[in-house]
C-alpha cells in the first residue's frame, strides 16, 4: 500500500498543524512518526527537562491516534538512518514535515530530501511555526530587516493586508492503521526529571503590559514552551492575543524577527552580528562565571534568576535581561558562554531567540541595546522587585551572615566595561 508519512518534530499536536492536514487531504493514509534523533539526544542530560515533556506530549498524541486506529511510530536513530528504515519498510509518496528555519534543521532537510528522491519518495515542508516565514517581510528593496521595530510596522501591516483570520485546521482523513510504538524514556536512554513545564496561562491579557516586568507575580504565561514544541499552533494563540493586547502580540512578532535573523544571518550562532564586536577581549573568568552559574555572585536579583533557572528551568524576561548584562558587562565573560548555559538550562529554548536576545544583552546584536548601557542590578531591583517578594523566594539566606558580598563593585564594573568596549570598538 502506497502511503505517506507525517513527520512530527516541533508541533506535537493534531489540531492546526498546516503539514498533517496537508498531508491527510491528499487521499493516502498517512503514518505518523517521531524521530528521537540521535544526534540530538547524545548531548542531552539522562534527566532532560524539555525530553521529558516531549515524550509526555507523544503519549497523549498516541493516545489520541489510538482512536483513530492509528498509532504514533516512534524511532530512535538519526533522522537519515530513520527515514532510511521507513523507506525498506513502507511504499512511500511523500514525508510530510513542517518548516524549521535553524541552520542544522535546514542542512538536515536538504539531505533527507535527497535521500528520499534516490528512492522515488519527496519530502514536502510547511509552514506552521510562524505567522510570516523567510522572506514574507522584507524591507521595500527586498533585504531582510535587522531592527525590530519597522520589521513589527511591516509584520502588522501585512497581517491587515491579508485580512488575517483564524482557521482551525483539523486532523480530518485517513490514517495509516497501525499500533505504533512508543518507546519507555528508559529505552532511549532517559529518565524522569524533577523539572516540569507548566501548563500556559493566557487569562490576564489585558494587564499584561503592567505584570509581566514584575518577578514576584505570576505575570507571565508560560507559553514558550509550548511554542516552542508545538503543543499549541502560533495561529491560535495570535488569534487570542491579537485585540487583547499589544505588547503580548509584539512579544510574539520579536520572536519571528529573531527567526528571520537566523535564517538570513546563520553565522550568528557563533559569531557576533555587528562584527566588530568580535574585537572585545573577555576576561573569561571560570570561578566567576560559575558563581554566575550557581547564583553565588552576592547581587540579589541576579542570583535569584539563576537559582530560578537552575531549579525550574524558567527564568523571568526581565530578570534573564538583568542575568545577561551582568555576565556580560560586570564580569566581562563572552555572551556565547552565558548563551550556552540558558540553551542547556532553559525549558523553552530556542537558538534564535537565545542567540538574539545574548547579542540584545552583550550590544553586539542587529537591534541591540549599546554597549555603553550596563543594567545597574541594584536600581532594577528597587523598580521590579521592590520589597523582595522575588528575592526572598529564591535567596532565603539573603538576611544572613551566609549571604556573599558582591563579587564585583557596581561602579567599578561598569567604568570597567565601558574601557573594554570601547578599546575593542575602536578599530
Amino acid at each position: 500500500m502506497r502511503i505517506n508519512v507525517f513527520w512530527f518534530r516541533r508541533d506535537l499536536r493534531l489540531e492546526d498543524n498546516v503539514g498533517l492536514h496537508k498531508a491527510l487531504a491528499q487521499g493516502l493514509p498517512v503514518l505518523p512518526v517521531f524521530i528521537f534523533d540521535k544526534t540530538i539526544l547524545d548531548n542531552l542530560p539522562a534527566d532532560d527537562a524539555r525530553l521529558n515533556f516531549i515524550h509526555q506530549q507523544l503519549g497523549k498524541l498516541h493516545e489520541s491516534l489510538r482512536e483513530r486506529d492509528s498509532g504514533m511510530l516512534c524511532i530512535h536513530a538519526t533522522a537519515e538512518e530513520a527515514i532510511n528504515e521507513l523507506l525498506k519498510k513502507y511504499d512511500i509518496d511523500t514525508v510530510y514535515a513542517n518548516k524549521d528555519y535553524e541552520p542544522t534543521a535546514i542542512r538536515r532537510d536538504t539531505e533527507i530530501s535527497g535521500q528520499l528522491r534516490m528512492h522515488g519518495s519527496s519530502l514536502e515542508l510547511c509552514k506552521d511555526q510562524v505567522i510570516f516565514e523567510e522572506n514574507e517581510v522584507l524591507k521595500p528593496d527586498g533585504k531582510p530587516y535587522t531592527v525590530y521595530t519597522p520589521y513589527m510596522r511591516k509584520w502588522r501591516a501585512r497581517l491587515e493586508e491579508e485580512n488575517w483570520q483564524f482557521e482551525d485546521l483539523s486532523p480530518d482523513g485517513d490514517f495509516f492503521r497501525n499500533e505504533g510504538y512508543l518507546p519507555e524514556l528508559v529505552d532511549i536512554g532517559f529518565k524522569e526529571s524533577a523539572i516540569k513545564v507548566k501548563p500556559f496561562n493566557l487569562y490576564d491579557l489585558e494587564n499584561y503590559n503592567e505584570t509581566r516586568n514584575i518577578p514576584g507575580l505570576e505575570g507571565t504565561s508560560y507559553l514558550s514552551p509550548h511554542l516552542r514544541f508545538g503543543t499549541v499552533s502560533i495561529r491560535k494563540i495570535l488569534n487570542h492575543t491579537l485585540n487583547r493586547s499589544e505588547t503580548f502580540t509584539n512579544e510574539l512578532i520579536w520572536r519571528e524577527f529573531f527567526m528571520q535573523i537566523l535564517f538570513h544571518f546563520p553565522e550568528v550562532v557563533n559569531r557576533s552580528f555587528k562584527a566588530k564586536y568580535e574585537n572585545i577581549i573577555w576576561n573569561n573568568n571560570e570561578e566567576e562565571f560559575a558563581k554566575w552559574c550557581q547564583g553565588k555572585t552576592g547581587y540579589p536579583i541576579v542570583d535569584a534568576g539563576m537559582r530560578e533557572l537552575n531549579e525550574t528551568g524558567y527564568m523571568h524576561n526581565r530578570v534573564r535581561m538583568v542575568t545577561a548584562s551582568f555576565l556580560c558587562k560586570h564580569l566581562l565573560i563572552d555572551w556565547r558562554w552565558g548563551e550556552a548555559y540558558f540553551a542547556e538550562k532553559l525549558l523553552d529554548f530556542e537558538l534564535a531567540s537565545n542567540n538574539g536576545n545574548w547579542q540584545w544583552a552583550a550590544g553586539c546584536g542587529c537591534d541591540a541595546a549599546p554597549y555603553f548601557r550596563v543594567f545597574n542590578p541594584y536600581e532594577q531591583q528597587k523598580k521590579f522587585d521592590k520589597d523582595m517578594q522575588y528575592i526572598r523566594k529564591w535567596v532565603p539566606e539573603i538576611d544572613s551572615p551566609g549571604y556573599p558580598e558582591p563579587m564585583v563593585d557596581h561602579p567599578f564594573a561598569r567604568q570597567r566595561a565601558l574601557d573594554r568596549f570601547a578599546e575593542g570598538l575602536k578599530g
